[in-house]
């Protein structure tokens, strides 16, 4: 492995939101040693789909549960998923790859990592790269020029796609809301040129288009999550799409998805949380007894870094120690 046992995290108690269901602290623990134990020596983890935005997930997975990210038993840890996340970014475009998901999970890792990493421990001696504050203003610029290239005012797959999709947008722009939260400058008409997106793909029935910009066509729950999400951390809980995507999620709480299940409770909880705090609590409640029992027995889930990290960061809510899960 390749973690210190030194200095512990926070104390449990010292958690904002009380006690920490002793369900979750068990996944969590157990998660966050697998994860620990799978990370390279370059800092980021391998098995399938890897990139940027994997390194992100797993990042964030140790920053919001409350451990300390400079001298904690995972600070190594959270320093080198860091230090491979800047590293893996394109000088010249601010591009973070492998994909524009990629892109949006690490620019929103790095902006929670953003004022919490001590930036004079970050590189271990090493000659930096640049700092979390260049990397995202980087990143920042990418996205703003991949949309003024798409005719939809989102984002799809790569920088230079035409096309749009409501799961990708939703992804870039949670990242771009999170650096605006953690100080940085993002372009207003960056943002909302997005949310506009966002809405025109919004049903009256709450459903989401997946892409083309008109509301309806095929409902998802993932989707109706993500664009819940947006809606509530960019501050338009007013908004008839914001009521309708809200209403479409919290009344199907038993839903569960067979495919994508990961990245579906990843948004189901952020939107619950962010909507409707008694929906949440009953859909949490739920949800940690059904990662708790498919955990396997190492500590993963799915035996990979993309699915362990996403199911820890369906129970990060219990924490709320990340920026981006302020209420």
């Amino acid at each position: 492995m390749f973690f210190s046992l030194g200095a512990f995290g926070q104390d449990p108690s010292l958690r904002f939101g009380g006690a920490i269901p002793q369900e979750v602290e068990t996944v969590y623990e157990r998660g966050l040693a697998w994860l620990a134990s799978k990370q390279s020596e370059s800092g980021s983890w391998h098995g399938g789909n890897d990139g940027a935005g994997i390194d992100g997930i797993c990042l964030m997975s140790f920053l919001a549960s409350g451990e300390d990210p400079n001298f904690g038993r995972y600070a190594p840890n959270i320093r080198r998923a860091v230090r491979a996340i800047i590293r893996s970014q394109d000088a010249s475009s601010g591009y973070l790859p492998n994909s524009m998901y990629h892109h949006g999970f690490a620019m929103l890792s790095l902006s929670e990592a953003y004022g919490a990493v001590d930036e004079s421990l970050l590189w271990e001696g090493g000659k930096p790269v640049r700092t979390i504050a260049q990397a995202l203003d980087l990143a920042i610029r990418c996205a703003g020029t991949a949309q003024k290239a798409n005719r939809w005012g989102g984002w799809r797959y790569m920088p230079n796609s035409t096309d749009a999709d409501t799961s990708v947008t939703g992804a870039v722009l949670m990242g771009l809301l999170a650096a605006r939260n953690a100080g940085m400058e993002v372009p207003d008409d960056v943002v909302n040129s997005a949310l506009e997106y966002m809405k025109r793909c919004t049903g009256k029935d709450g459903s989401v288009a997946y892409t083309g910009g008109f509301g309806g066509f095929g409902e998802s729950m993932n989707r109706s999550a993500i664009a819940t999400l947006v809606a509530s951390v960019s501050k338009h809980k007013d908004t008839e799409e914001f009521k309708a995507t809200l209403k479409h999620i919290t009344e199907r709480l038993e839903h569960s998805e067979n495919s994508y299940k990961e990245y579906f409770r990843y948004y189901m909880a952020q939107a619950l949380f962010q909507g409707d705090y008694a929906s949440w609590q009953k859909w949490n409640a739920a949800t940690a007894r059904a990662l708790g029992e498919s955990q396997a027995a190492d500590g993963s889930f799915g035996n990979g870094p993309y699915e362990t990290g996403m199911s820890l960061l369906a129970l990060a809510l219990n924490y709320r120690f990340l920026p981006i899960y302020e209420r």
